[in-house]
């Protein structure tokens, strides 16, 4: 079933009034049931937000390959801010870790904000909880200027904290470049975590003032 962006405006119409995002995607999961195809929301997804969701959640939910998936979100790029990002983590996170990488490893260096800032939140999920991978997502962490990127590096930053505060504590200390506009960020996430010890926490604070001297 085809559907057309008037067929699918009018069903958000039909939302109760100051409908949430519960509400979309109890419509979402109507259309996968129904095999619904939306590929006719592409050309309007960046000019009406509400259909941002409805396109690559309906669309994704029908790929039951998680490699697919990620090159589905290759092709489609569309991202215009944080939240349009964000909200595909959970879509990808049983990819391979190859598949995955090999796609971050070109999305940190595009023009576009959101498509760097893809780069580094796709591995907020179970793609980062492997020591073994871990040297290699830290390999794609430089410095970038947009705000939206340094605080997803940090988001990832604290997110591996979790998991390996010894390697990180240790990178953060001896062998990281990256600025303080990021490492700063980083450690007040890391700071704010609940799944991170109080003794953990310390150590990374006392890492500000040295990382505060890298220009």
């Amino acid at each position: 079933m085809l559907l057309t962006k008037e067929q699918v405006q009018a069903d958000i119409d039909a939302l109760p009034e100051n409908y949430k995002t519960k509400d979309v995607d109890a419509l979402i999961k109507r259309y996968v049931k129904e095999g619904a195809d939306v590929s006719l929301l592409r050309a309007h997804i960046l000019g009406e937000q509400q259909l941002h969701r409805i396109y690559f959640h309906t669309s994704l939910k029908q790929i039951k390959d998680p490699g697919e998936r990620l090159a589905f979100i290759d092709e489609n790029l569309l991202f215009s801010d944080w939240w349009h990002t964000d909200q595909l983590i959970n879509l990808v996170s049983r990819a391979e870790f190859d598949t995955a990488f090999g796609y971050a490893q070109r999305y940190v260096f595009n023009d576009d904000p959101f498509v760097r800032r893809w780069g580094y939140v796709m591995f907020i999920s179970r793609l980062c909880k492997s020591r073994d991978n871990l040297e290699r997502i830290i390999s794609l962490l430089h410095n970038d200027g947009e705000y939206y990127v340094q605080m997803a590096q940090a988001w990832l930053i604290a997110e591996l904290a979790i998991f390996f505060p010894e390697e990180i504590f240790r990178y953060m200390k001896n062998g990281c470049a990256l600025r303080y506009n990021i490492t700063g960020k980083a450690i007040q996430k890391i700071c704010d975590s609940y799944r991170i010890t109080d003794e953990d926490k310390d150590r990374f604070r006392s890492l500000r003032e040295p990382l505060k001297l890298i220009k």
